[in-house]
């Protein structure tokens, strides 16, 4: 009886989510500006951490002097790693995003974009650091993500 019990607990640790999004009534409601207050993951799985992905397209890394292009290309530059790992951007549980001259209007594009990006809610964690310069002269935006990967 006792492994019966403990066979069934293992299968229904199994068959909850593993990925968890938070945002307390008590807080203000983060999805219009593309994130949400917490998230957290249930294990077996593995954590994936991505580098900071710019604006720069191709292995040329080339740079439009147009912010909207960076972000949409930050965003597929990190669709495209998360595709080698066979995941979805609604399996990332936490981005940082740092904006060059930060300003509400660089933010409005930020969250259309991210929003055409994150098909279904809710958005990850996020934290958004505003920024003087980057790694490279007209770099505008990077963006980095952890991921998780169910077993």
């Amino acid at each position: 009886m006792k492994h019966l019990f403990a066979f069934l607990l293992l299968i229904c640790a199994f068959q909850t989510k593993a990925q968890t999004f938070k945002n307390p009534e008590s807080l203000f409601n983060p999805a219009p500006y593309g994130f949400s207050h917490a998230s957290s993951v249930k294990t077996p799985g593995e954590l994936i951490y991505i580098s900071g992905q710019s604006g720069g397209l191709g292995k040329q890394h080339l740079l439009s002097p147009d912010f909207r292009i960076q972000v949409k290309t930050a965003l597929e530059n990190l669709t495209v790693i998360l595709n080698n790992y066979e995941l979805k951007p609604e399996n990332v549980m936490k981005i940082t995003i740092l904006i060059v001259d930060h300003s509400s209007e660089k933010l409005k594009i930020w969250e259309e974009e991210i929003s055409k990006v994150w098909k279904t809610k809710p958005f990850p964690a996020s934290t958004l650091i505003p920024v003087s310069k980057l790694a490279l002269d007209g770099m505008q935006i990077e963006v980095d993500a952890v991921a998780f990967k169910a077993n």
